[in-house]
């Protein structure tokens, strides 16, 4: 039987319990500052949609409602949230700071020390929410 590469493991339909161990799993392997961030964002996006969906695609969390409302990307520097409608989302707070000039997508990119305006991020989770909705 052959070994499954991380390419065909990255395309895994996993179930959200599934999916959400995985993310557990991330959050634990970077074991620093991004850990500790994801951990917070994924918190963040769990209360301001309770009815959100985890998942685990490209080889990366993935939250969802009715279409996918964010991912959690990790890098050296930096955790990104990148909303996949982002652009046909109202950000009075400016909370996107990566990917300005995409048609579809939006970013927000947390560096280590950094905060976010939690009531302004959950007001953006929830519009996320409505536009998938309204899709």
């Amino acid at each position: 039987m052959k070994k499954a590469t991380k390419k065909a493991t990255a395309k895994l339909n996993l179930s959200p319990a599934a999916a959400g161990k995985k993310i557990d799993e991330r959050i634990e392997e970077l074991g620093d500052w991004r850990g500790r961030t994801l951990a917070k964002m994924r918190t963040l996006i769990k209360k301001a949609d309770p009815k959100v969906v985890e998942e685990w695609k490209w080889n990366q969390p993935v939250w969802s409602h009715d279409g996918i409302l964010c991912t959690g990307e990790t890098y050296k520097s930096s955790v990104k949230l990148t909303f996949a409608h982002g652009a046909s989302l109202s950000d009075p707070y400016g909370l996107f700071t990566s990917s300005l000039d995409g048609r579809v997508r939006r970013a927000i990119d947390l560096e280590e020390g950094d905060t976010i305006d939690e009531a302004a991020f959950t007001k953006l989770v929830q519009a996320a929410v409505a536009y998938n909705l309204e899709k």
